[in-house]
Formats: structure tokens, C-alpha cells, sequence
């Protein structure tokens, strides 16, 4: 299975950027996995929050194949501890060729992304900058892996 997660908008903290780098580079011992950076709208003024949604939805749809299976990272989706994640993706891996999971914009997903979705998560019922989710997303996707094979990264 691979693993890739869509984000718009490139990270500019150098310093979480670091962190995210070095987590990619641990879950690349487990899983294949790779982020794919959309770039962020340009001249966005003009627009509303649904055309920006709208335009954004349309440069996410454009990066996933009809064979994957789409996870949002979304403030409405399913709460897990991290041992329930890390047994949620033991099953994905047994049925999914790729997952695909997606960070939107500032302002969420198009309902034409929340179509194609087949799941939503949320990683905490608070509030994180985009930025931050990419680095906790990144670090409990590294921790899952340590999980499923029973390396001591996690503690109960």
C-alpha cells in the first residue's frame, strides 16, 4: 500500500517543516509514503469562501486516481486514539492500494471533495493551524506504523 497526503499550500515554518521531513523520512521504513503540496489559490480577494472551496476542491480531485481510497482530515470526522488509528490502517493496508489523505484549505473542503471522500478523521476536537496538523498528522501516521509492529515508540 502507499500512502500520500494532499495538502494545500506549502508549509513556510522551516522548523515544522523539519519535523515534517524527518517523520516522512521514519514512516518511509514502514510504508511508502509522500506528501503532495497543492498550491495555494492566488488573487483570492475577489473570491468567495465557496469559490475558493470550489476552486480549491477542483485541484484536489485533479491529483487522486478513481482507485483511491480518500480519508479528509476534517473537524466533523471520527475521533480515534492512537492505537484505534494504528488498527484502522492495519485493515486500510489489507484493502486499499492507495490512501490518500487530505489537508484542505483555510477554509475546509468543496462538496464535490467531501463526495469523493470515503472517510473523515479528526485529530483532536481543537483547533490547529494548518500548518500544525501536517506535522501531528505526519507524527501519529509514524507512530501507527510503530504500533502495528509492536516497536516500543508508543506507550500505553
Amino acid at each position: 500500500m502507499k500512502i500520500e497526503l494532499l495538502v494545500v499550500g506549502k508549509t513556510t515554518s522551516k522548523h515544522i517543516q523539519a519535523c515534517i521531513t524527518d517523520y516522512t523520512e521514519r514512516i518511509n521504513h514502514y510504508v511508502s509514503f509522500s506528501i503532495t503540496v497543492i498550491p495555494e489559490l492566488k488573487n483570492t480577494k475577489n473570491l468567495s469562501e465557496e469559490q475558493q472551496k470550489t476552486r480549491e476542491g477542483e485541484l484536489i480531485l485533479r491529483q487522486l486516481q478513481s482507485s483511491d481510497t480518500v480519508v479528509l482530515l476534517d473537524e466533523h470526522g471520527i475521533e480515534r486514539r492512537s492505537v484505534d488509528f494504528a488498527t484502522w490502517l492495519s485493515k486500510k493496508q489489507q484493502t486499499a492500494r492507495r490512501l490518500v489523505f487530505v489537508i484542505g484549505g483555510p477554509y475546509g473542503f468543496s462538496e464535490a471533495v467531501y463526495q469523493r471522500a470515503q472517510e473523515k478523521i479528526s485529530l483532536s476536537q481543537m483547533t490547529f493551524s494548518h500548518q500544525m496538523v501536517r506535522l501531528i498528522f505526519t507524527e501519529q501516521l509514524y507512530r501507527a506504523c510503530t504500533i502495528i509492529k509492536g516497536e516500543p515508540y508508543h506507550h500505553e
